[in-house]
């Protein structure tokens, strides 16, 4: 392949630079962003075609100005002034909204929504009292702090985000880790100490939507009784729990999704829990990730 590529740009054959700019943008519509960014490197029409327009709004979400808008840009950055290119750029970025609780970007090989609600931006049942909840300072959440539960007999957390998914469907999902975590000489450790209750009674999950839509599930968060031979899987390590899937339709310009999970069973305690946050991406992304982890 690589010799008959160099045999196109030798004498006076026809080479890659004879391309027309507008019959390789045709072809970079069928590619991804860094596939397209990748070639645009071998010559000046390949440059030109990946700095198309026509190329990256084909990449955009089709809402993509009502996301500009509902980000709230800076003026410094006007929306006209800025070509396709940018646009794609800046949002694959991670952007913050809620005072930094709630973070947006663009997937940047799908250019799919995809969004964070940090454990801050929602309602946690004795969240003030630190005899139940702390926050731990942290690089292993998007938001450099998670939620830590060292023990409670009411568990309940609630939220709710209206923001303008572009049409599609949606997976949201908790994002938890049982045991408290710290750095000890450059390694990473876990403590169990309040780690209880979990198993004895299922947690429930649920979300619904301003359309009707509502999804639930119920999860065992512990198996302290686990004969794996790798040992108890949920303990130590991060585990996003599936909630459920919702559609975003054309005509839902600004959905608004509610979620909770609770465990308010009071014949028992729990604690030695870590909530992060909620993820809602796109459902084809998060099969494609799962995909991509099963290799």
């Amino acid at each position: 392949m690589g010799a008959s590529l160099s045999n196109l740009t030798e004498g006076t054959r026809p080479g890659l630079g004879d391309i027309p700019e507008s019959c390789v943008a045709c072809v970079f519509m069928y590619l991804t962003p860094p596939e397209i960014c990748n070639l645009a490197r071998l010559n000046r029409a390949f440059r030109g075609a990946a700095s198309s327009d026509s190329v990256w709004e084909s990449k955009l979400p089709s809402n993509y100005q009502d996301l500009l808008l509902h980000l709230l840009l800076p003026t410094s950055t006007p929306q006209q002034h800025l070509c396709k290119k940018d646009i794609f750029a800046l949002l694959s970025r991670s952007l913050h909204l809620d005072q930094g609780n709630k973070d947006i970007w663009l997937d940047r090989v799908t250019g799919g929504v995809c969004m964070s609600i940090s454990a801050k931006a929602m309602a946690i049942t004795g969240i003030e009292d630190r005899r139940y909840w702390n926050w731990i300072p942290t690089d292993e959440s998007r938001f450099q702090v998670v939620a830590y539960l060292q023990q409670i007999w009411w568990f309940e957390v609630d939220g709710a985000v209206k923001f303008p998914f572009p049409a599609g469907t949606y997976t949201l999902s908790f994002r938890l880790h049982l045991g408290r975590f710290s750095r000890r000489l450059g390694r990473r450790v876990c403590s169990f100490e309040h780690t209880h209750g979990w198993e004895i009674k299922p947690v429930r999950f649920e979300f619904s939507t301003s359309d009707g839509q509502q999804a639930s599930c119920c999860f065992c968060l512990d198996e302290p009784d686990s004969d794996d031979v790798y040992g108890n899987q949920k303990r130590g390590c991060w585990i996003d729990y599936k909630v459920g899937e919702f559609i975003v339709r054309e005509s839902e310009p600004m959905p608004e999704v509610r979620f909770s999970m609770k465990q308010i069973d009071c014949t028992h305690s729990k604690g030695g829990l870590c909530v992060d946050a909620v993820f809602i991406i796109p459902s084809d992304l998060k099969e494609r990730r799962r995909k991509d982890i099963l290799k």
